[in-house]
Order: structure tokens, then sequence, then C-alpha cells
């Protein structure tokens, strides 16, 4: 969250939905996981919060980094980041495939595919909003790098959806 807070003062919501665009594609949040942790970062002295008032709207919470939550960030992005195994239900269905008729699984990897183009479109669709809108930005190498790992991943699940549906097909 501080490193979403870098890029500008936000409130639980706005970084909700600039955690979805920006990150999303590796990294999720969700409303019950950011407004403690919100609160918690104030109480730690790592940002401060004003509220502001809108007209016919409820009042916001904006959150902004503090120089000791600059140096936090600073800090963590220097450390060594912590392997991580990923949980994957589709590979956990078809690990135990055999127990059922194979067409369920023929479902399931179809369905992966389908969602896989459906990123990559996303990604590339992601892409040129950046491209347009920060083209001077000194982030956007660094924003368009993590975007090309998602596309390289989705690309490589696509194939491999291709390569076991073939599979799939001859059992």
């Amino acid at each position: 969250m501080l490193g979403i807070l870098s890029l500008a003062p936000m409130s639980g919501y706005d970084l909700k939905k600039m955690t979805s665009y920006s990150i999303g594609h590796f990294w999720n949040e969700s409303y019950p996981q950011i407004y403690p942790m919100l609160k918690q970062l104030e109480s730690e002295g790592l940002t401060t919060s004003i509220v502001e008032r809108q007209e016919g709207k409820p009042d916001r919470r904006v959150y902004t980094l503090t120089d000791t939550g600059w140096e936090a960030l600073r800090l963590w992005l220097g450390e060594p980041f912590e392997y991580q195994v990923e949980r994957n239900e589709l590979l956990l269905k078809l690990f135990f495939g055999g127990l059922v008729p194979s067409t369920i699984s023929v479902e399931h990897v179809e369905r992966h595919r389908r969602l896989q183009l459906e990123a990559l479109h996303h990604y590339e669709q992601v892409e040129f909003e950046l491209q347009r809108d920060w083209p001077t930005h000194p982030q956007l190498p660094y924003w368009l790098m993590t975007l090309s790992a998602g596309k390289y991943i989705s690309q490589a699940i696509v194939s491999w959806c291709e390569e076991t549906l073939l599979k799939l097909e001859k059992l």
C-alpha cells in the first residue's frame, strides 16, 4: 500500500481502484484488507490522513505518505523478496481429474484459456493507456516491465492450455 500511496494521496476507495488497475494482475487487496491496513499505517506514523468534505457525497479520508513512510517504502524495496508458491485451483482439480469424466477437465481448461486471452487483451489495453497517459513518468518503464511479465505468463498459460486440451482429447 505504501507503494500505491507513493503515486498520489488517496482514499481507501481510490487505493483499491488504483491497485486493481495498476498491480491487479499480480497483487490483490480487498476492501476488508485495505481499511485496517490504512489505520495501522497511520498509527505507525507511515501515513497521515485528512478528511475531505464532498458536496452530496459522504466525506472521504485521504491518506498521504509521511517522510517515515517514504523511508519504510525504500527500505522494503531494497529487501530480498520472499518466494511464494502460488495456489492454483485449476491445477489442483486437474491433478485429481482422473476421478471425474475428462469432459469436466476440458471445460475447466477451456475456461482458463478464455480467461487468459481476456487478461492478455486487458494488458494490451492497459499498456496503451499507460503509454498514452503517462509517457514521461519516471516509473513508466517499471510499470511496463510488470505488465510484460503478466503478458508473458498469460501467453505461456494459453499455450499450456492448448497443449493440455490436445492431451485431454486423447483420454
